[in-house]
């Protein structure tokens, strides 16, 4: 297992607050002011949403993708989760939690582009990316603020920061790998580990502001 966090230096950046007026049906879904999620610094000083995978060094075959799809949902005119980590060829099930229409559009350079209406609590969309592709925003035509990010992986060792900043890519067979972490706006790290049969490694990654 490789294991590992990503550690924020600096004075965390004020997010800006998002102007929902011009839709009354999503201001009225928040009690408080909704802020951007581009920089999310946790209590404990680390990174939230922060794309961290194997970018090299995993022996050549294919890794079959998980029967159960991922899913990214929209809830109160935001995407929800933020950042995603998907296998190629995985199915990505996409919600429209909301009362108003959306206008999904994936951004993807490598994959194919689409952008297509979802309609208020309409049935499931379910894509599929066919390429690895890490990584590429996920916006709404309708309304301009909503953006997340989806990262599509050839194998399964990849993990998503969260509330605690910390990752851990499990069942890791034993290698040298170049690990990556990527994030929306500071941009890509590197680092190298040395797994051994039945060990585990660690690998912190410092961003600054």
């Amino acid at each position: 297992m490789i294991i590992g966090s990503i550690k924020f230096e600096g004075k965390p950046p004020v997010m800006a607050a998002i102007d929902m007026s011009s839709n009354p049906q999503c201001e009225r879904q928040h009690h408080s002011q909704q802020k951007a999620e581009t920089v999310v610094v946790n209590g404990n000083g680390t990174l939230r949403n922060v794309f961290v995978w194997i970018k090299d060094g995993l022996p050549r075959e294919r890794w079959e993708p998980p029967a159960q799809s991922a899913k990214l949902d929209q809830i109160g005119c935001v995407y929800s989760p933020h950042v995603l980590g998907i296998m190629q060829g995985q199915k990505l099930e996409i919600l429209n939690s909301d009362p108003v229409n959306h206008n999904v559009h994936a951004e993807s350079q490598i994959n194919p582009p689409w952008n297509e209406s979802e309609p208020p609590r309409a049935e499931h969309k379910v894509k599929e990316f066919d390429s690895a592709e890490v990584l590429f925003p996920m916006t709404c035509s309708v309304h301009p603020w909503m953006r997340s990010y989806v990262a599509v992986s050839p194998h399964p060792f990849f993990a998503v920061t969260g509330d605690d900043g910390t990752f851990a890519l499990k069942g890791v067979p034993p290698g040298t790998y170049t690990i990556e972490a990527v994030h929306e706006q500071y941009g890509r790290r590197e680092g190298k580990v040395t797994l051994t049969p039945n060990g585990s490694a660690t690998l912190d990654f410092t961003y600054g502001g």
